[in-house]
């Protein structure tokens, strides 16, 4: 498996792993479930652990595509930033996470503020990946791309006319 197709297959983790962890934490904390709270703060250590090849695995898929047909280049580029800001989140949720679960140890609840900043810092990095992931989408899949970042000079897809 080339790096670039690692790139694909890891990339999905950390962007769906965020909004699961996200959901757990919110459920957990709604219904003040201390066991609820702990998978969410591991799913967090997990998903940070996962990011970082997902994050280094991305500059050989540009290698690899970089001057394929259809690949503008600024799309690239804008990609690229949002995925470091994703991964400095998720690097940061991630360390809160395992923070929160050392605090816990030996039978003791997760400090709320532990879990109220992992909630706070999920939120933002949620958004963050779905962001990076729209933007990297938008480097093969000119379908999704709006006109405005289109490369000068190509043409959003048309879709046909249905005329019988």
């Amino acid at each position: 498996m080339s790096p670039a197709h690692l790139h694909l297959v890891l990339n999905h983790i950390p962007v769906l792993g965020t909004i699961f962890g996200l959901a757990l934490l919110a459920y957990a904390r709604y219904r003040r479930e201390e066991a609820v709270t702990r998978a969410a703060l591991g799913t967090f250590v997990a998903v940070a652990l996962v990011a970082l090849p997902a994050y280094f695995t991305g500059e050989p898929a540009e290698e690899a595509i970089e001057h394929a047909s259809g690949v503008a280049e600024q799309a690239i580029e804008t990609h690229e930033a949002a995925a470091l800001l994703a991964l400095v989140g998720v690097e940061a949720l991630g360390l809160i996470g395992a923070g929160g679960l050392l605090l816990a140890r030996r039978g003791r609840p997760v400090p709320r503020a532990a879990a109220g900043a992992a909630l706070a810092v999920a939120v933002a990095t949620a958004g963050l990946m779905a962001r990076a992931a729209n933007l990297g989408g938008q480097i093969r899949h000119p379908e999704i791309r709006s006109a405005a970042s289109l490369p000068s000079g190509a043409e959003r897809p048309r879709e046909r006319d249905n005329e019988h």
